[in-house]
Parts: C-alpha cells; sequence; structure tokens
C-alpha cells in the first residue's frame, strides 16, 4: 500500500486536490444518502402503511448508526489505514444500498438504513484527516472552505432530486440515486487514498460499542412506541427507562477503558457541557427540519414530490453561501452573539412556518425555511470552534469527537421526537374532528411540532449562556 509520500511523488503537487476529491465525493454520496430519502417518505407510508412514528425509524437508524460509525472511525483508521476503511465501507455501503433499492419489508428497509449510516460514518470523517494530511497548515483554510462548499451544496439539490425520482419513477429510485458517485467514489480511492496503518495494537471498545447501540436504539424505540403502546406496556417501560440507564453505564465505562469511543474528560472543563448541549439543539434543528419539510410540503400544502424537493433549493444555496461567511465572521465577531443569532432565528422562521396555512404563498414559504438554514449556518462554526477553545490543545481531538457526537444524536433524538409529534397530534385533533379532514389534522400536527422545535432553541439559551461563562473564565485564566 502506497504511503502519502509515495503518492505525491507518483502524481505531484496536484495529489492533494485528487485526495480532497476523492473524500469529497464519499462525503456527498453520504450527504445524499441522509437527505434524499426524506422527500419520497410519504410515497414510502403509501407503500408499507405506515404512520409518522414508525416511517422515521428510516432517518433515525441512519443518524444513529452513523454516529456509531464515526466513533469506530479513528480505531479503523489505524488499525487498517484510509484506503482499506475507505473502500471497504464503500462496498458495504453500495451492497446495502442496492438491497434497500429491491426491498419488499420495511424492517428490511430499516436495517439497510442502519448499515449505510454506519458506513456513512466510516467514510465522513475522512475528509478531515485527508486533508490534514496532504495540505500544509497555511492552505488547510483553503481546501476545507472548497470542500465545505462541495458537500454543503448536496443537501440543496437532494430533495429536488430525490423528487423527480420519486414522481417519475418510484421511491425505490432513491437508493440507486448515490451509486455513481460511490463508484466512482471507489475507483479513486483505490489509487489516491494513502493505505497505511499505524496502531495495530490499538484496541477497539466492543463493550463500549454494545452499550451505546442498545442503550441509543431502545430509548429511541420506547419513544417511538410510547403514544402506541402507552407506558402500561412492561416491554415499553423497560426500554424507556432501561435505555438511559445503559447509556449511563456507557459513559461510565468510557472512564475506564484505555481507548474510550467517547472521552467524557472533556466536560471536566467549565462551559464545555453548554457547548455540547447547543450542539445537540443544533443537530435537532438540522436533521429534524431536514425531515419535516418534504413532508409538510406534500401532506399539508399538497405538493408533489417534485415540487416539494424543488422549494427547498434556495433554503439549500442559503446555507451553502452562509456557511463560509459564518466560518469567517467567527473569527471576528463573539461567538455567543452568532449563536444567539441562531437561536433566534430559527425560531422565528418555524413559528412562521407554524402560521402558514394552505393558501400561503410558495414565495414566503421558500423565504422561511431558507430563513431557519441561515440561522443554522450562523450556528455551526462558533458552536464548534467555540467548544474545542475551551479545552486544552492536547484534548481537542477528543473534544471534537464529542461535539460530532452530540450533533448526531440530537439529530437522531429531533427526528424521533418531530415524528412523534407530528403523529400523536393528528391523531389527536382528527379523533376529535373527524369532520375536518386529514389535510388540517397533519397541519395542526406539523403545527405542534414546529412550536415544540422552537421552544428547544430558546431553550438552549441556557446552555449557551453555561458555555460563554466558560469560555470568559478561560480567558481571564490565559491573561
Amino acid at each position: 500500500m502506497p504511503t502519502i509520500e509515495q503518492l505525491f511523488e507518483r502524481h505531484g503537487p496536484r495529489y492533494r486536490w485528487l485526495a480532497t476529491a476523492t473524500v469529497m465525493l464519499g462525503t456527498l454520496s453520504m450527504v445524499l444518502t441522509s437527505t434524499i430519502i426524506n422527500v419520497a417518505v410519504p410515497a414510502i407510508m403509501d407503500e408499507f402503511q405506515l404512520g409518522q412514528d414508525q416511517v422515521h425509524w428510516l432517518a433515525t437508524a441512519f443518524l444513529a448508526a452513523m454516529t456509531v460509525g464515526m466513533l469506530v472511525n479513528a480505531w479503523c483508521l489505524a488499525r487498517f489505514g484510509s484506503r482499506r476503511t475507505f473502500i471497504c465501507a464503500m462496498v458495504i455501503f453500495i451492497m446495502a444500498s442496492v438491497l434497500g433499492g429491491f426491498s419488499q419489508n420495511f424492517a428490511v428497509l430499516v436495517a439497510v438504513r442502519a448499515v449505510q449510516g454506519v458506513m456513512a460514518g466510516l467514510i465522513q470523517p475522512h475528509a478531515l484527516v485527508t486533508i490534514f494530511q496532504v495540505f500544509p497548515w497555511n492552505k488547510r483554510g483553503q481546501a476545507m472552505g472548497i470542500y465545505g462548499m462541495g458537500v454543503v451544496l448536496g443537501p440543496a439539490v437532494a430533495p429536488a432530486l430525490g423528487g423527480i425520482l420519486v414522481d417519475t419513477l418510484s421511491w425505490r429510485a432513491v437508493f440507486f440515486a448515490v451509486l455513481p458517485s460511490c463508484l466512482l467514489a471507489l475507483f479513486m480511492a483505490s489509487r489516491f487514498l494513502p493505505g497505511t496503518a499505524h496502531a495495530r495494537n490499538h484496541r477497539l471498545d466492543w463493550l463500549g460499542i454494545i452499550l451505546l447501540g442498545v442503550g441509543l436504539t431502545a430509548l429511541l424505540w420506547a419513544l417511538a412506541g410510547l403514544a402506541r403502546r402507552g407506558l402500561q406496556d412492561p416491554v415499553l417501560l423497560t426500554a424507556l427507562v432501561g435505555g438511559p440507564l445503559i447509556m449511563g453505564v456507557f459513559a461510565a465505562w468510557q472512564f475506564r477503558h484505555p481507548y474510550p469511543l467517547f472521552d467524557p474528560r472533556v466536560f471536566r472543563y467549565p462551559g464545555f457541557a453548554g457547548g455540547f448541549f447547543v450542539a445537540m439543539v443544533m443537530g435537532a434543528g438540522v436533521f429534524g427540519t431536514t425531515y419535516l419539510m418534504p413532508l409538510y410540503f406534500q401532506q399539508v400544502q399538497g405538493m408533489t414530490a417534485t415540487d416539494a424537493g424543488f422549494i427547498l433549493i434556495p433554503a439549500g444555496i442559503a446555507m451553502a453561501i452562509i456557511f463560509p461567511l459564518s466560518g469567517h465572521l467567527s473569527d471576528r465577531l463573539p461567538g455567543a452573539v452568532m449563536i444567539t443569532s441562531g437561536l433566534l432565528l430559527m425560531p422565528a422562521s418555524l413559528l412562521f412556518l407554524r402560521a402558514a396555512d394552505i393558501g400561503t404563498s410558495m414565495v414566503w414559504l421558500m423565504f422561511w425555511v431558507a430563513l431557519g438554514r441561515v440561522a443554522l449556518g450562523l450556528m455551526m462554526p462558533p458552536v464548534n470552534t467555540g467548544s474545542l477553545a475551551l479545552l486544552p490543545a492536547e484534548m481537542i481531538p477528543q473534544g471534537s469527537g464529542v461535539v460530532n457526537f452530540a450533533r448526531q444524536i440530537g439529530g437522531a433524538l429531533g427526528v424521533n421526537l418531530s415524528a412523534i409529534c407530528v403523529q400523536f397530534f393528528s391523531d389527536r385533533h382528527w379523533h376529535a374532528h373527524p369532520e375536518a379532514g386529514h389535510p388540517l389534522a397533519f397541519e395542526v400536527g406539523f403545527d405542534d411540532a414546529f412550536l415544540i422545535t422552537a421552544s428547544l432553541f430558546i431553550l438552549a439559551l441556557w446552555p449557551l449562556a453555561r458555555m460563554s461563562r466558560g469560555q470568559r473564565l478561560k480567558r481571564t485564566e490565559t491573561s
């Protein structure tokens, strides 16, 4: 397997961009997969006769499994090297995608999404590692900016592409849509990624993986089944109590393992816990609204999958534009100012959508969704950099993994709770007012889901205050 030095000798200075293009294609494929299916959810609901509190597993399973994949990534890179890890993960991902496209059973479909999520968690972190390996320190910002623009544009086109595929072919086509980019990334990885491993004696925390997987799955399953089963169901009650307990055991175990998946020592530093919870809320907002919006436009506004996809394009473009600008501003403005702006703009976006009805102009709907994406784009860079700035230099790699973990866990919980709220409040309104019809019942469900999500962002001002207090304390200690 060639080393980075050998690859530079073979390809010259252009190797930097060849390697970056490789990992960008891989990440773009994963981002497309995570978002393109959302616009197909109503069609899948119809085919398998599912409720919102069931079909959300297509997104929730992917995000929860991706969390596990991200935690295992460091071990895989150390044990097998970048090339083997990337290629094996991509091959399994392609096989799972094909199986998903032909699946005749919803349980198999959810299992496929979970496998895709684990592989996405293994593939996406390659980008940062590769860029840091092939670019000198004074060129990494430029490389990250170009890479980030390419990846952020993925969610902008995914809903439109998915909508066209659903309306012209079938929801099954969304599983095949990413295969061309996956195959190209696989070919490029075989030529441009280094193959050397570094720490073959690095032990993987298998017990930690099992504890996290079982605890998180039990919690998400219990929350999803609460409305249908009720607290009188002993299995659900066991999962509802046992899930958080098992995750608590996982956190305690991480203190003891010499190579923890999730290093809890970062919470010893003042303010980091605040940054962790803000990142969770941000993840819930990013993934929860990405899941809800295509459903809202189809089930409440009566749009086709194609129209629902195209109405989300301006929001994706707005986020792609604001993201690099936000990174630039975060070096010049206090992070708390930018995060506060995002925490206030996001509820405004959701409350405007809550006030909308079937007669609301499409232009206003596009604007309000784009406003929410601007809010999230303002928050992301300062949440990441502000949280890591609270840590000493030697703890920054561990802190980065914990912040990513928070965002993914928040995303899984956000999708889970959003879908549950839509189903619960829709059913309640339907039973109370059966003469009103399903569209109005759906509108009530989505309106209440928007309100609850908006409340989370308002509540996040409290952990932000703790994060800011930790930053002031650190500045005092270093001055």
